[in-house]
């Protein structure tokens, strides 16, 4: 018999501009760059498990439909509520009003290059 998984052990968003989309998760999430990256990636010092951009892999066609369709994408956070009114004061599409859920307030918005990400609050 197999030992399986754990889970996620990483995670990464394949963009066309991986410097822009490393700036939005530093300026508006407040993400901190690893020590060191790939070629090609910018890699976020997270937990439990490493986030990052990169490049698209060969043969990924970003231009087939909206990024990250069928994925969902969740990032936790202390204050959902801070970190909706610093989106909205930053111009970031704000895709769901804030609402209550069994994870605690959530709410989602565009990411670069248009991934719908969603956020929660303890």
């Amino acid at each position: 018999m197999s030992a399986g998984i754990d889970g996620p052990d990483f995670i990464a968003l394949q963009v066309r501009e991986v410097a822009a989309a490393a700036e939005f998760f530093e300026r508006h999430l407040g993400l901190k760059r690893a020590p060191a990256s790939p070629p090609g990636a910018i890699v976020f010092d997270t937990r439990p498990c490493p986030f990052a951009v990169r490049e698209p892999l060969p043969g990924t066609d970003l231009d087939a439909g909206r990024p990250g369709l069928g994925v969902a994408l969740w990032f936790s956070t202390p204050d959902a509520q801070a970190l909706h009114g610093r989106l909205t004061e930053a111009g970031v599409e704000i895709l769901t009003p804030i609402t209550d859920s069994p994870f605690g307030p959530v709410f989602s918005f565009a990411g670069p290059e248009g991934y719908v990400l969603t956020v929660h609050g303890a």
